[in-house]
């Protein structure tokens, strides 16, 4: 019955923070612009200078095979 003490307020009070973090959000205009950022991800982005392409990463060491010692 202790443990509901605890949690029962706990859990009152983060859906509270929850509650507040989406209000603040409605306040600051996150939810003003839905159909912009979906524009955004299918628009083609510029191709890189062809002097800014970066090198490829040097292959890996390779791993040594385990050693039998078994004999």
């Amino acid at each position: 019955m202790t443990a509901l003490a605890w949690l029962i307020p706990a859990a009152l009070a983060l859906g509270g923070l929850g509650l507040l973090a989406f209000l603040w959000s409605l306040k600051s205009g996150q939810y003003d612009d839905l159909e912009g950022a979906a524009w955004r991800a299918l628009e083609d982005d510029e191709l890189p200078a062809s002097n800014s392409i970066a090198e490829p990463a040097p292959p890996a060491s390779p791993v040594e095979a385990p050693r039998d010692t078994n004999g």
